[in-house]
This record gives structure tokens, sequence and C-alpha cells, in this order.
């Protein structure tokens, strides 16, 4: 069982994966999309799948901090639905409310890196912890 995990933004997804057991997440990469002219590397997407047998997703939902759903979350919940089409896999989704504010604090603190090395690394970054935030959340005890 492997969980891909997806921070989905307009320019890039970061993609994190979970380990066979479903307890830890690790960074893979990060797909360079365009969401304003509809490129949203699902192809690269069917790759990962297909490596390391996915069975299903968590995309991370940018709620608003009011717990109001905004137009990035409305475009997650588009982008999870798609998933669902396309993969025929469940989409699960985890409020990653300052996921990403916690992954350059934790990139400037303890990695000590560069702002041009931190914009090469957040999404990924982001797309882990939302999925190891969801892994915590409903593990099997």
């Amino acid at each position: 069982m492997r969980i891909m995990g997806l921070d989905v933004g307009s320019k890039t997804v970061g993609v994190a994966l979970s380990d066979p057991f479903g307890w830890t997440a690790q960074g893979i990469e990060i797909i360079r999309i365009d969401e304003a002219v509809g490129e949203f590397g699902f192809d690269r997407l069917k790759e990962l799948v297909e490596e390391y047998e996915v069975d299903s997703f968590v995309v991370g939902l940018p709620k608003n901090m009011n717990n109001s759903i905004g137009p990035r979350a409305e475009a997650s919940l588009a982008y999870g639905e798609k998933l669902e089409q396309l993969f025929h896999l469940p989409v699960y989704y985890q409020d990653e409310r300052l996921t990403t504010v916690q992954a350059e604090r934790m990139l400037i603190q303890e990695a000590d890196t560069s702002r041009n090395k931190r914009k090469k690394v957040i999404d990924k970054l982001a797309a882990m912890m939302i999925l190891q935030n969801y892994l915590d959340a409903n593990s099997r005890k």
C-alpha cells in the first residue's frame, strides 16, 4: 500500500509518497504545471503511480483560516476530482493550512538554505508534510 501526497499549486505540484506500510512520507519531486493553460502534470503522475504502485491519493486542501473554502481550495478539490476520474483510485483531502509556511520555516531554521534553494524544494516538503499529517491522523493503532 502506497499513498501519494500532493501539494497542488497553480505552477507546481509537490509529490510525496508513503513507505509501503503507510508510516512515513518522503518527498519525491516537484512537477511543473500551468493551471492557466490546463497543463496539470497528469502524464508524469501516471508514471509515478505505476512505478510506485500507488493505491490512493492525499491532496492538500488549503482552507482559509476561518475554515471556509476559497479559490485555491476549490482548485485542489477540482484536481482531486480529476485524479479520481483518471486513475480510479480514492482521493482523500488533508487540511494544509500553514503547511507551506511550516515547511519554509523548517528550511530556514533547520537547513539554513538560501531563498533560491528553498523555492526548489518547498512544494516537495509541503507535500511530504501534508501526507505525514494524514498518515499520523489515520494510522492503524
